[in-house]
């Protein structure tokens, strides 16, 4: 077991449980202002000891900590990335989102709003296609990004894996999830992974959460990051990435490669 998921199962073990259906309650937030964090195991124990009468965590059949698989669709020429990269305004993200130990699965679309708000929409998903999308999701997808010219279609061009243990505020709303082992797969089967870090992310309707607050007095900062564009950008050192630069140089050893 690596320092990041000991850290996870360690922190999942004493908070008090919350149930799916009370998380859903609390804090669904499909609407929602993102914060993230990439931290080492010692500075994420920190955070969830200072928070320890704050949070509850998701528990669902007596499980705290969850496998996660996220498979990325963009168009041949990469619209949802570069558009990401760019901070466009009107930009989307497609994804499936499989649940593994549960074998669930959910297709998703992403669309960013004027104020740098997130909009999520979903829709159940068959959890043996979730690495191509079918003519019902095609649809879906088609009815919520009208960016997306008729004749581009969209392909598989990244995977996700990595374990989640979610933090629930019962009393502000808010949520915070935690992620270790993140791993980054391309179709081509070439492989990055986010070693002795945990990426965390704080959701809210807008104002900082307490664990922002405690995160910025203890010298932690947001980081630009998205699991999207840092993988296809570590995988693919010829795509622009300056958005992310940081943060791929530090914890991936990223160099830029010039296009040829």
């Amino acid at each position: 077991m690596t320092l990041a998921l000991h850290a996870l199962h360690t922190v999942a073990s004493r908070l008090a449980p919350a149930s799916l259906d009370d998380t859903l309650a609390i804090a669904e937030l499909q609407t929602r202002f993102d914060r993230k964090y990439i931290l080492s195991p010692r500075a994420f124990h920190q955070l969830t000891v200072d928070l320890h009468d704050q949070m509850e965590i998701l528990e669902i059949d007596g499980g705290r900590c969850f496998r996660y698989e996220s498979v990325y669709f963009d168009t041949e020429d990469l619209a949802s990335y570069f558009d990401t990269v760019r901070d466009r305004r009107r930009r989307f993200k497609v994804r499936t989102r499989a649940y593994l130990d549960s074998a669930q699965c959910a297709l998703e679309v992403k669309t960013a709003g004027g104020r740098g708000e997130t909009t999520k929409e979903r829709s159940d998903y068959p959890f043996e296609s979730r690495a191509q999308l079918n003519d019902d999701a095609l649809r879906f997808i088609g009815a919520r990004v009208p960016m997306l010219d008729h004749d581009q279609t969209l392909a598989p061009v990244l995977t996700t894996c990595y374990r989640r243990a979610t933090l629930v505020d019962r009393r502000a709303g808010s949520r915070v999830t935690c992620d270790a082992d993140l791993e980054w797969v391309a179709p081509n089967g070439a492989v990055v992974t986010l070693d002795g870090y945990l990426l965390v992310e704080t959701k809210s309707t807008g104002a900082p959460t307490v664990a922002d607050r405690l995160l910025w007095a203890a010298g932690e900062r947001p980081v630009p990051i998205s699991k999207f564009g840092v993988g296809l950008a570590a995988l693919n050192p010829r795509l622009p990435a300056n958005k992310w630069n940081r943060a791929l140089r530090r914890y991936f050893g990223w160099t830029p490669t010039a296009a040829a």
